[in-house]
């Protein structure tokens, strides 16, 4: 990928959060579908904001728990077993 379309991508991902959020200028929203229809790259990137932000919002309706096993493992790992018992 050369400068110019790294520059390209850095100036129109900067307004990714907006863009998945809706909340973009029809006119920016055009030309970031636009870039994404022929950047890979960028189109992967917002695939995942998109689907990042899906998963969020559907872990946030259907609370998990995690096993006791791999919660007690979990917490070990990262050294919060002081937190487990909480």
């Amino acid at each position: 990928m050369s400068e110019k379309d790294q520059t390209k991508c850095k100036s129109l991902l900067v307004f990714l959060s907006d863009f998945v959020d809706g909340s973009l200028s029809e006119e920016l929203c055009q030309e970031i579908e636009a870039h994404t229809n022929e950047c890979e790259d960028c189109r992967i990137v917002v695939d995942t904001l998109r689907k990042t932000i899906y998963l969020y919002h559907k872990s946030a309706e259907e609370p998990f728990e995690l096993p006791g096993e791999m919660r007690s493992h979990l917490y070990k790992t990262l050294n919060l077993e002081d937190y487990l018992h909480q």
